[in-house]
């Protein structure tokens, strides 16, 4: 619980503190007043001055902003924001009274921060060889569950163990994670090239049909070795004692080939005692291993599923470590990757292709914050990256409040070669306020179904 809301709290603080700095700094250079630094929003815990500006840490943790002259009094924006600032305001140094173009890169410099702070950790990930949705090198298959593939997919359940898939219509794949992501987004027909066989694996899974795409990906199962890399903290593994390097021989007496193998064994033994035979070194030795159990929704159905997890994860191959320009690319491919799945995401929503109960808030991303930092810091950072890349986007929704909206007024002053009134400003604020407010509400109340459900079922 303690790690939880500590991750929660460094991840929420870290990545508020990115944003509001771009603003902070972009501001700074064009030569706008700076009267106050915060993170969170209203009366301040902690505050100090330096120079001109106030620098707060604010009760209300989900969110920040930067206070610039011409914005010291906003109604209600400005009663969250903790009302006026008590330094001095130089009128000629106003917000407003910037140019045009510099005034636009103060409002997207958050977001910009917010991306290049993502492009930054997938880059330092991929350059120390611990990017996660780099990780499997391989697009060898281990299995392939028939009953779950959509009648579009079954031609997939000819696959074997050991067959390995060269190639997504035409696109080459080298890991797991790409061959994944081909199967949900590339357009239909999706043609697979498996290596050793003469004729393709013919997909005709509509664009739309998102499910399908979901259940397909996750039918196909990589082949990995049963050799153990990383054990949690705490976890079932560490408490039977398995240990990093040990190769799984058997469970429950069956001899085990793949990492998958011993999966399936676990999963479908949550809190039941396992007998894992494992070599470790030049000993061999009978471990008995209760598998956590854990609830959790099967992702293409959604419907609840109970599971057992050994918190043990496989040693996998993995790509050559690339020099810094190649870490740069991987970063810019990891970033605008992400960037296109959550935008998809938001289509989805607008055209109810996407339920907006898959909307996740504050008590997820905690929940997720410490699953992550029990894992390992690549891990934790990876999720901060990914969640960067998702507060750049939503701040750019065009909502009054949000740098989107800020953005629109800016085009419309273009437009009319005059900026927009102040009092509709004020207005259109204060309802993109009360819509911001409802989405958090309809986040947190997502997570709150969630956790109730939960614990009813257990």
């Amino acid at each position: 619980m303690l790690l939880t809301l500590a991750a929660f709290v460094a991840v929420l603080g870290i990545l508020i503190f990115v944003h509001e700095a771009g603003h902070f700094v972009a501001a700074k250079l064009v030569g706008i007043q700076v009267l106050r630094f915060s993170l969170g929003f209203g009366r301040p815990i902690l505050a100090w001055r330096r120079g001109e500006t106030e620098y707060w840490i604010s009760w209300i943790p989900f969110g920040g902003y930067v206070k610039m002259a011409g914005f010291e009094d906003e109604g209600l924006a400005g009663e969250l924001e903790g009302g006026k600032s008590a330094q001095p305001v130089d009128p000629a140094r106003a917000f407003d009274r910037k140019p045009l173009v510099a005034r636009v890169v103060v409002v997207v410099a958050g977001v910009t921060m917010n991306a290049a702070f993502a492009l930054a950790v997938y880059a330092g990930l991929a350059y120390t060889g611990t990017l996660e949705p780099n990780n499997i090198a391989t697009t060898e298959v281990d299995s392939v569950i028939a009953t779950d593939l959509p009648p579009a997919a079954q031609p997939l359940a000819s696959l074997r163990r050991g067959d390995r898939i060269t190639t997504v219509n035409g696109d080459s794949v080298r890991t797991w994670g790409e061959l994944q992501l081909k199967l949900a987004n590339a357009h239909t027909p999706v043609e697979l090239r498996v290596a050793g066989r003469p004729d393709s694996l013919v997909l005709h899974i509509a664009d739309t049909d998102t499910a399908a795409r979901f259940a397909t990906a996750l039918a196909l199962s990589p082949y990995l070795a049963p050799v153990i890399s990383t054990v949690t903290s705490g976890g079932a593994g560490a408490k039977a004692g398995l240990m990093p390097g040990d190769r799984i021989l058997k469970v429950n007496g069956d001899t085990v080939v793949s990492w998958q193998d011993f999966a399936r064994v676990a999963r479908r033994n949550p809190a039941q005692r396992i007998t894992v035979e494992v070599q470790r070194g030049s000993e061999r030795l009978s471990l008995a291993v209760v598998p956590e159990r854990r609830e959790e929704r099967e992702p293409a159905t959604k419907q609840p599923r109970v599971l057992g997890f050994v918190g043990v994860g496989a040693a996998y191959p993995t790509l050559p470590r690339p020099g810094v320009l190649g870490a740069i690319r991987v970063g810019w491919r990891e970033t605008t990757g992400r960037a296109e799945l959550i935008l998809d995401f938001l289509a989805k929503l607008v055209t109810g292709r996407a339920s907006v109960r898959e909307l996740g808030g504050p008590i997820l991303i905690g929940q997720i914050s410490g699953q992550a930092a029990r894992v390992g810091l690549a891990t934790l950072l990876g999720f901060m990256a990914f969640l960067s890349i998702n507060l750049a986007i939503l701040n750019l929704l065009p909502i009054p409040i949000l740098d989107g909206g800020q953005l629109v007024f800016l085009i419309a002053e273009a437009v009319r070669r005059r900026p927009l009134p102040l009092e509709l400003r004020l207005r259109l604020t204060q309802i993109g306020f009360v819509v911001l407010l409802g989405i958090m509400i309809l986040a947190t109340s997502n997570d709150i179904l969630r956790w109730l459900g939960h614990v009813f079922r257990r």
